[in-house]
């Protein structure tokens, strides 16, 4: 053989080495909340490096509810959420045939955070910010002093998540009283990066995302305690106050939805197990609140015995402690 051919030939063989590699290589893809995502994430890259590169892991932020679509199309194997499933969405899965295991993975506190040298806002009550954030607000409600004569008359910058959001859902529903119920002339990204960067260039600007985004830039904002009504004090968010429920009502659990087809692969399977083994460790790291090593363990028995459905009926539950959750799930 020629040295001219097998230079030649070189090329073709390397391509299709290549091209045999990536076959080979198992795809377990994941899209949705991007609350979620930093759990899902730190997931995704430690199983990865335990399986040598076999499996590899695609972690999409598309919003709890533009996760739903992708997923209720066939087109992902696990969707994040950061509520639960919509009855809208259970039917979307049933027209397309997809059947779906629900596991709960951690508690988040949401989180409104603010300048960190804001010199006026020391907590605020539900009642302020509902009159901040109703849809009747927009174009009206522009200055501090609009909400509480005792704040400045200086103008608000609102930052908040997405429509496609969960954390949109869920907030809007425990502030103003029904999901999707907001005013629309706020900065809205499904990043919740880029909320932070907002809320952090200006000294009168507010905003709300998940716990972890809020832990992972201390430096840069400020959370806002919130006043439960119950206790007639402002609380804090933290993972001691989730877990004593008095973090109300922004403490939810969130979620990830496994499509049942794809939970009969061995790569999913496997994804799965090690997320419900390493979840105490992976939540906590990433500024979580971990649920209690039964519900991980329920989750693993939700996967062996393919246990299908979801516990909500499709509706949300504002306000639901910890302790509430683990009951649920020790109904079925």
């Amino acid at each position: 053989m020629t040295k001219l051919y097998i230079n030649r030939l070189l090329p073709g063989v390397l391509m299709g080495l290549a091209a045999g590699t990536l076959q080979a290589q198992q795809l377990v893809k994941v899209d949705g909340s991007s609350t979620v995502f930093p759990i899902i994430e730190a997931v995704a890259e430690d199983f990865q490096k335990s399986t040598k590169g076999k499996t590899r892991v695609t972690v999409g932020i598309s919003g709890t509810g533009g996760g739903f679509k992708k997923f209720c199309r066939g087109e992902t194997d696990v969707s994040n959420a950061s509520r639960p499933i919509t009855k809208r969405e259970m039917a979307e899965c049933a027209k397309m045939g997809i059947t779906y295991l629900e596991m709960p993975v951690a508690y988040d506190a949401l989180t409104i955070v603010i300048h960190p040298k804001n010199p006026f806002l020391k907590s605020a009550t539900v009642a302020e910010m509902k009159k901040l954030w109703e849809p009747g607000a927009q174009g009206k409600v522009t200055r501090w002093n609009q909400i509480n004569a005792a704040w400045p008359d200086a103008p608000i910058k609102l930052f908040g998540a997405g429509t496609d959001s969960g954390t949109f859902e869920y907030f809007t529903e425990a502030i103003v009283g029904k999901p999707k119920s907001s005013r629309g002339d706020y900065t809205a990204s499904e990043d919740d990066n880029v909320l932070v960067q907002g809320v952090a260039r200006d000294m009168n600007a507010i905003g709300y995302f998940g716990y972890a985004y809020f832990a992972e830039n201390r430096d840069k904002i400020r959370a806002l305690p919130i006043v439960n009504e119950k206790l007639g004090k402002a609380i804090e968010p933290s993972a001691e106050t989730v877990i004593n429920g008095t973090y109300q009502p922004l403490s939810r659990p969130i979620f990830i939805y496994v499509n049942a087809k794809s939970a009969g692969r061995q790569d999913v399977k496997d994804f799965i197990g090690f997320l419900n083994n390493h979840a105490q460790r992976l939540v906590k790291d990433v500024k979580y609140v971990p649920l209690p090593p039964k519900a991980y363990t329920y989750n693993q028995e939700t996967l062996n015995k393919m246990r299908q459905g979801t516990k909500f009926g499709g509706e949300n539950k504002v306000g639901l402690t910890i302790e509430e959750l683990m009951k649920m799930e020790a109904k079925l």
